[in-house]
């Protein structure tokens, strides 16, 4: 498998290279697959369907072909995933798809641990430490934290914004030791990101060290999240009579988006045979990406602190994959968009926990929130022609090939939970007036030491600690 860049359709590189360069130093472009090869239909459609490891070992083998052998690739997946993702039905067509059962009790487990082994795998032949930059608005530094966290020849220092994660998002940061620090920033994720990307697009520095990412802008941490997706899809169609172009019913998946990383990753399982009919990309108030969908204008912005604070992104990365995938027109097509203020996250714990009696996090409830105002009547009103003002909460006027699904009753959801609510338990407490009680893995590093490092938004600050410390 080759990989190429979404800014220089020539590029051609190896996996390897791909994964320790993290994005084209020369381009700021970000790596992609040539292409996405489908499964086969026998394995799609196995009764009972294949496990969680299977569908990972069957979906990363043609990404890594030729570079890890399949006895290693088999063993990795195997580290990678002493648990799994699971499917909750919590109404007769709404499925949850639990990603908090990893370590650090957030999706980005699944990412962060496939990318931390297949890092340590290629780096094996290096006589130097391997620099992994990471900016995190919530819970991606703890799960490359903890997935490195004393990997032999990777150092890694992650970055975040002070004063703007959970408190107990920021426990999770900032007691790391060893070969992992975190820089507390003053200023928002948006600036955490810059200094990421800057310093891999810095020649000076890159001369001195050999960089890479672990945000979704590595490939490594983007490919596994796909996993996920063909699972739960290949379980929830066992659960219904998937047949979207006869009148069965479709499965749509409600993603909660910041980064666009997450629905990146689904948009590669559907390529790879994914039953999925479409997806809706679900925001906070930082609705970059819906307001794309519906103005067709691409407008980066600084990005907003809001309850759900691993969404808090003005300019997501990902947005350049996604246009490099399909022009707007499909775009439109495949995804519905929507966007929530504060008040529609608390309104979503609240009504999810009375409807359904599932207790969700602010993340999972912006998704639910969503699928639950399409199917309620928000989509059949677009669908019969009225066109929504983008500028305030609510679906983008865009009509998706699969809206009439929805209004004819005839669409089940897939709803990405994609942290535990007890890491933010004054949030679900404010909706519902209970907080969630914390799994023993988070309890742990409550009573543990802050070891984070104040730093400020200005780069060359930034450089200069690089330089003195790594």
């Amino acid at each position: 498998m080759k990989y190429t860049d979404t800014r220089d359709k020539k590029v051609s590189v190896d996996f390897r290279t791909a994964v320790l360069n993290g994005m084209n130093a020369e381009t700021g472009g970000l790596y992609m697959p040539t292409e996405f090869p489908r499964l086969e239909n026998s394995f799609l459609e196995r009764n009972p369907e294949p496990s969680f490891r299977e569908i990972a070992y069957e979906m990363a083998k043609p990404y890594v072909e030729n570079e890890i052998p399949d006895t290693d690739l088999e063993s990795i997946i195997q580290d990678c995933y002493p648990f799994s993702s699971k499917v909750v039905p919590i109404d007769p067509v709404t499925y949850v798809l639990e990603l908090f059962h990893g370590p650090t009790c957030a999706f980005k487990d699944f990412g962060a641990r496939f990318m931390a082994r297949v890092m340590s795998y290629f780096n094996r032949s290096e006589n130097d430490n391997l620099h992994i930059l990471v900016a995190t608005s919530g819970d991606t530094g703890s799960a490359v934290g903890s997935a490195f966290h004393n990997v032999p020849g990777i150092d890694v220092t992650i970055l975040y914004p002070d004063g703007k994660i959970s408190p107990l998002q920021e426990k999770q940061l900032s007691t790391f030791t060893g070969n992992v620090r975190a820089l507390k920033v003053k200023g928002t994720f948006d600036d955490c990101q810059k200094l990421v990307k800057t310093a891999f697009t810095d020649k000076d520095l890159r001369s001195k060290f050999r960089l890479s990412s672990a945000n979704s802008i590595n490939i490594s941490r983007l490919l596994p999240q796909s996993f996920y997706y063909m699972y739960s899809s290949l379980v929830v169609k066992k659960r219904i009579p998937f047949d979207s172009k006869n009148g069965g019913d479709a499965i749509i998946v409600v993603v909660p988006s910041g980064n666009f990383g997450n629905l990146t990753s689904g948009l590669i399982a559907r390529e790879m045979g994914a039953p999925i009919t479409g997806f809706v990309a679900a925001t906070n108030s930082n609705h970059t990406v819906p307001d794309w969908i519906a103005s067709g204008e691409y407008k980066t912005r600084p990005s907003v602190p809001t309850l759900s604070n691993a969404m808090d992104v003005g300019a997501p990365s990902n947005y350049e994959r996604i246009a490099a995938m399909y022009s707007l027109d499909q775009v439109r097509n495949l995804f519905a968009s929507y966007w929530t203020d504060d008040e529609g996250t608390i309104d979503g714990i609240k009504r999810c926990k009375n409807k359904t009696g599932y207790v969700i996090d602010p993340h999972g409830a912006v998704a639910w929130k969503a699928w639950n105002d399409i199917r309620g009547g928000e989509m059949e009103k677009l669908v019969n022609g009225q066109k929504n003002d983008f500028t305030k909460p609510g679906l983008t006027p865009n009509v998706p090939f699969w809206a009439k699904t929805v209004v004819d009753k005839k669409a089940s959801a897939i709803i990405l939970e994609t942290a535990h609510p007890a890491k933010f338990g004054a949030t679900v407490y404010k909706a519902i007036g209970q907080e969630p009680a914390l799994p023993e893995r988070l309890e742990k590093v409550v009573s543990l030491p802050d070891n984070a490092i104040p730093m400020s938004k200005d780069y060359d600050s930034f450089k200069e600690w690089l330089v003195s410390n790594l």
